[in-house]
């Protein structure tokens, strides 16, 4: 076997796994019949960033990317039409008291609003890339430069998340599966990229493989193990 095209399957098996751990939010809502304690935003984000790397798979002919976005894109589909589902039957499920019916209204109206802002987005993406600019180097090179812009901004973004976990020591909020499964894909892009000469596709993975190496070393710093060993084992002397 080519090393491009064990990269190639690397590429998928880890990139789908990692879309794949959205299904432990899919089985909260199903659980508790409610989409209470689960994030919108990276569902719809993501979805777009998927859309935007499968019109790029496309127009480079490149049949990883496009089985890879189409299977995320699904999968995102999936989960924001759940959310969608539980936030709705959270208002109709009783009680139904004033004070919960305002917070799932609103709610409901922000993931709407949400909603149309991304579709706005795609919209005028799809009329500039698919209309304004001419078929050729120039829409791949700059349809490239859009995506690995929205790839490098979606790894970056739980950075601010970082400084409040050093601070407080607390690493509730994440999640060892997802940090093992964004290093493992984010390396293996960045390898494939590389093999192809594809800076798109190698560049925007980088800081993927950064900020996994911080939150494994948080994991690793912050375990009950470690900070045990920290702590003498004697007791001083109080004179």
């Amino acid at each position: 076997m080519e090393l491009l095209q064990l990269l190639s399957w690397m590429c998928i098996l880890f990139t789908v796994g990692m879309f794949s751990t959205g299904l432990t939010d899919l089985r909260k809502m199903r659980a508790t019949k409610s989409a209470d304690n689960v994030q919108f935003l990276p569902f719809l984000t993501t979805c777009l960033n998927n859309l935007g790397w499968l019109y790029y798979g496309m127009l480079k002919r490149d049949g990883t990317l496009v089985l890879v976005n189409t299977i995320g894109a699904l999968l995102q589909f999936l989960y924001i039409t759940s959310y969608l589902y539980y936030s709705k039957h959270k208002v109709t499920t009783p009680p139904v008291t004033p004070t919960r019916l305002q917070a799932s209204q609103n709610q409901l109206r922000r993931v709407y609003f949400q909603m149309l802002c991304a579709s706005a987005v795609l919209a005028a993406g799809c009329v500039y890339f698919a209309v304004l600019l001419p078929p050729g180097e120039s829409r791949l090179d700059q349809l490239g430069l859009t995506c690995s812009l929205v790839t490098v901004s979606m790894y970056m973004s739980p950075l601010t998340d970082l400084v409040g976990i050093i601070r407080s020591r607390n690493l509730e909020c994440l999640s060892f599966s997802l940090t093992v499964a964004t290093f493992l894909t984010s390396t293996s892009w960045v390898l494939y990229g590389h093999q192809l000469n594809d800076y798109y596709i190698m560049v925007p993975n980088t800081p993927g493989i950064f900020t996994s190496v911080i939150r494994l070393f948080l994991f690793w710093s912050f375990s009950p193990s470690n900070q045990n060993q920290s702590v003498p084992s004697f007791k001083l002397i109080q004179i």
